[in-house]
């Protein structure tokens, strides 16, 4: 009886007022109806692109128009599954200016790869002030930039077209995070006092391609490539409903980055096989395991944690995103590879290596859970949808750059603390200039 009056609780009144849920912006349907669509372009076409594209299939109020890739046949392929599932008529374009122009057009998201991501903005911003284009947004992937100081300068460059942008976080919209935080201030929070420690993280065996693992053209290693999740999630989490994240004030942070399975010789080998020579880790290693403890100050002045940590050399069933959250008298966890459906297959089944049971695979024998509906269940369908309603209705979306720009101070204080070997307030001194000794290729662990 308890547990039914408290769902009608969290479903009514309190939910409307929390508004805890990544749509929780949601504007009425009234609102986003009269026929009005988001025509929706992609810049590149790679593996982040394609999860938001097959996401798509959840999106009412858009439709997938474009792509642009400097590979022309990415570009295609990618425009092809969008036609295949039906989320829109795309087709490939020349060029970041030629897509801007179009007035099919309405809306830009940014998926390049990170040493990329200043280069595109200045083609947007360039094309949108010599009057070539019109845009109602543009969504931008995570981490925003490799630096603090590239950060706020593409930001800055954004403000400057006024634009309104969004920073895609997805995990701060994945279905069983946002309601498992609805649900757990409205009912925990609310009777015992607020969370006071938050955790998450993100792990798996290793990323796709190349660029990923050189730290000049990522800007780091597992750090910076998925801490930019983790520490949003943190802040999500023990930020009260309907808040903004400066309630929550980062004041210390602790860093640590280490080499735990790619720098080993056999390792360093089978890295240069499949990724090339370019990616060298023995000369030039990054970091394949990383953690960092963000202590936040409350607007009421009280203490809390977020405790995070990435990895690129964990050996699983596939990727696993995990989240906890924790306070006086409750908790709540969640974990990806606790997917409700298990298959097994015996010795004899020797099938072709893949992703169709998780991403990032690492077996296809034996006793294996599946995530059905990978991109519902990482939170992009519910993202993609809420960054169409905004940027159709106008509305401030939930995450903008400037969270983006505050998420990558964050992985550079964790950085500075790694290399320092100490505990640093946030923010610390020249946080603006600073550039990791992985992004610089001078780390060695």
């Amino acid at each position: 009886m308890a547990t039914e009056r408290g769902r009608a609780r969290a479903s009514t009144g309190e939910r409307q007022r929390a508004g805890t849920s990544a749509d929780e912006r949601r504007p009425a349907q009234a609102s986003v109806g009269n026929g009005r669509r988001l025509g929706v372009g992609f810049i590149r076409s790679g593996f982040n692109a394609r999860f938001h594209i097959q996401a798509w299939t959840g999106v009412r109020d858009a439709d997938v128009r474009g792509v642009f890739s400097p590979n022309r046949s990415h570009a295609e392929e990618a425009c092809a599954l969008a036609r295949k599932l039906a989320v829109g008529d795309a087709k490939p374009y020349r060029s970041i200016a030629e897509m801007v122009t179009d007035s099919a057009i309405d809306a830009i998201w940014l998926t390049s790869p990170n040493h990329a991501r200043d280069e595109n903005v200045h083609e947007i911003v360039d094309a949108l002030k010599g009057g070539k284009g019109e845009l109602k947004g543009i969504a931008c992937e995570k981490p925003l930039a490799r630096t603090v100081k590239e950060a706020e300068h593409i930001t800055k460059l954004i403000k400057s077209v006024e634009v309104p942008h969004g920073y895609l976080e997805n995990q701060a919209f994945a279905p069983h995070v946002t309601r498992g935080k609805e649900i757990i201030w409205a009912r925990g929070a609310a009777l015992t006092g607020r969370p006071y420690l938050a955790r998450a993280a993100e792990e798996h065996s290793g990323p796709h391609m190349p660029w990923f693992w050189q730290g000049s053209l990522q800007g780091g290693g597992v750090l910076n490539d998925m801490m930019c999740h983790s520490a949003e999630l943190v802040r999500f989490l023990l930020t009260e409903p309907g808040k903004g994240r400066s309630t929550l004030k980062p004041v210390r942070v602790t860093g640590h980055i280490a080499s735990l399975k790619w720098t080993l010789p056999e390792y360093v080998k089978r890295l240069k096989q499949s990724m090339g020579d370019a990616v060298d880790y023995a000369e030039h290693p990054s970091e394949d395991f990383a953690s960092a403890m963000i202590e936040f100050e409350t607007k009421e002045g009280r203490r809390v944690l977020g405790e995070a940590t990435t990895s690129w050399s964990y050996v699983g069933a596939g990727l696993r995103l995990s989240a906890e959250l924790l306070g006086p008298e409750y908790s709540m966890s969640w974990n990806t590879l606790e997917s409700g459906l298990k298959l097994f297959f015996s010795r004899e089944v020797k099938g072709k290596a893949g992703e169709d049971l998780v991403e990032k695979q690492n077996a296809e024998m034996g006793l294996m859970p599946v995530v059905p509906e990978e991109p519902a269940a990482y939170g992009y369908e519910a993202e993609d949808r809420h960054f169409t309603r905004c940027f159709l209705t106008g509305e401030q979306p939930l995450l903008t750059w400037d969270d983006g720009v505050e998420v990558v101070k964050l992985l550079m204080a964790a950085y500075l603390s790694a290399e320092q070997g100490r505990t640093v307030d946030f923010p610390p001194a020249g946080l603006a200039e600073f550039v990791p000794a992985v992004a610089k290729g001078t780390w060695k662990p």
